[in-house]
């Protein structure tokens, strides 16, 4: 995985993956409740602690940045590193280069699009993401379907 896919990409392997689950006569598997997972200790994820968003998205500032505010419309440039719940490592930019997005306009997962609403540049933000607005009932790499997700991402700049 380079990073989160974009949700247009996404939303369209969901829907086949369900009309296959429904040919076959197999209900997919649960979305994922990041409020009911065991994280591993080394996430340091602490889900009473985190600003809920939603039941399917949770927010950490770790550091609070003092730049622009990131909104919607905003072109957001990151340093990123994701999880699964049990510590494995899917995805990082650590160390490379970093990664732009504009937030609203579909390139990135909806949990990205929403979580990174309000951090400012600078600033670090741990979220927390059921597979409702991460990549659903679809595989995606090393990703398995239905997945909760842990990203840090440090917001460079904010533009």
């Amino acid at each position: 995985m380079r990073h989160p896919f974009p949700f247009a990409r996404r939303a369209a392997a969901m829907l086949l993956a369900l009309a296959a689950g429904c040919l076959s006569g197999t209900e997919p598997n649960s979305p994922s409740n990041p409020a009911t997972e065991t994280y591993a200790a080394s996430l340091g994820v602490n889900i009473p602690q985190m600003t809920k968003l939603s039941d399917d998205l949770y927010v950490q500032d770790i550091v609070v940045g003092t730049g622009t505010v990131a909104a919607t419309g905003k072109t957001v440039t990151v340093i990123y590193t994701g999880w699964l719940p049990n510590g494995t490592q899917f995805d990082s930019n650590v160390g490379k280069a970093a990664f732009s997005v504009t937030l609203g306009a579909g390139g990135v997962i909806p949990g990205w699009e929403i979580g990174l609403v309000g951090v400012k540049a600078g600033g670090k933000r741990r979220l927390v993401i059921g597979s409702a607005l991460g990549y659903g009932p679809v595989a995606n790499g090393p990703i398995p379907a239905n997945s909760t997700l842990v990203f840090d991402v440090q917001v460079n700049t904010v533009q």
